[in-house]
């Protein structure tokens, strides 16, 4: 596009953290988060163990051999994984529904205990046919309980797609999780809209958000699927999160025209112009485990050491 910054994903460089796997695979008590990469999350929430779009794979496309090709390693691998009980899946974009990992999920732990995996509607008979078990499908606002949690499909303002012949077909949605003492939401996909008060008005305040950042250009094109930094700190606002996480950047280079690096510092320049602290709505590196605090949006990470991963 004339006019657009020009885009060097060879010169980009991510920071990942040095995990601790063995303390996620034995804890059943700390709340933690961890930024696998993009919009996966794992979420540790009184023993119950979450991931939000799980991607673990090299590519995101319709085959493993070709497509866009992730440039950062997911910041836990399969064998570093604690058990997982519920996966939450936004829609079925390949950077968001990876049917490799959801396969690997369904049969890591044993047919009897692969996890419970909340889709929005349409995308059950499409795991079904890929002989994934658990899945259960949910409009807006339809609300599931599981392990102690309330699940609650929430809207959002995106598209799906597949293939070239089945564009909306299905539904897409974010997630709130929530327990008797902790509130977290999924925003998955999304452009800005008014569901996001709507949202804050039913179900917040919630404790943590993870949104997206990134992604966001050019505007023309995509301003109505996803929103930009300073969109996302509206989110924050809306949903009345106390404490926000940024995702979906820096780990594919999706197209787009925003380089790769660009989304944390539009994000920190957009924090000071609104007065919000970049403790309240911050940057996790690949990999990074943080405790999650009830009084406290300060970050109290895992990993005591990080290394650049080079493309």
């Amino acid at each position: 596009m004339a006019g657009a910054p020009e885009r060097d994903d060879d010169a980009y460089q991510a920071t990942l953290a040095h995990n601790d796997p063995a303390y996620l695979k034995s804890n059943g008590v700390d709340p933690t988060v961890t930024w696998i990469g993009h919009a996966t999350l794992l979420l540790q929430l009184h023993g119950v163990n979450i991931l939000t779009d799980p991607h673990l794979t090299e590519w995101s496309s319709p085959v493993s051999w070709a497509g866009t090709k992730r440039l950062v390693p997911p910041g836990l691998d399969f064998e570093d994984l604690p058990e997982i009980h519920v996966v939450v899946i936004s829609h079925n974009h390949y950077d968001h529904l990876d049917l490799p990992t959801l396969q690997r999920l369904s049969q890591q732990w044993g047919p009897e205990r692969s996890p419970r995996i909340f889709v929005p509607l349409g995308i059950k008979a499409y795991l079904d046919s890929k002989g994934i078990p658990n899945v259960i499908e949910m409009d807006w606002w339809d609300q599931e309980r599981y392990k102690g949690l309330s699940i609650h499909a929430v809207p959002a303002q995106h598209y799906s797609r597949r293939t070239p012949f089945d564009g909306n077909r299905t539904l897409w949605a974010g997630f709130a999780v929530i327990s008797d003492d902790y509130r977290f939401l999924f925003v998955g996909d999304s452009g800005y809209s008014p569901d996001f008060e709507e949202i804050g008005e039913r179900f917040g305040p919630f404790d943590l958000a993870a949104i997206p950042i990134g992604h966001y250009a050019p505007r023309w094109y995509v301003k109505a699927m996803h929103v930009n930094p300073e969109e996302a700190v509206l989110v924050h606002r809306d949903v009345r999160a106390r404490c926000s996480v940024a995702i979906h950047w820096g780990t594919f280079p999706l197209p787009g025209d925003d380089p790769l690096d660009e989304p944390p510092k539009r994000l920190r320049a957009a924090l000071l112009e609104a007065g919000i602290s970049q403790r309240d709505f911050s940057v996790m590196q690949h990999g990074e485990t943080r405790h999650l605090h009830t009084d406290t949006c300060e970050p109290e990470p895992r990993n005591i050491a990080t290394h650049t991963n080079d493309n």
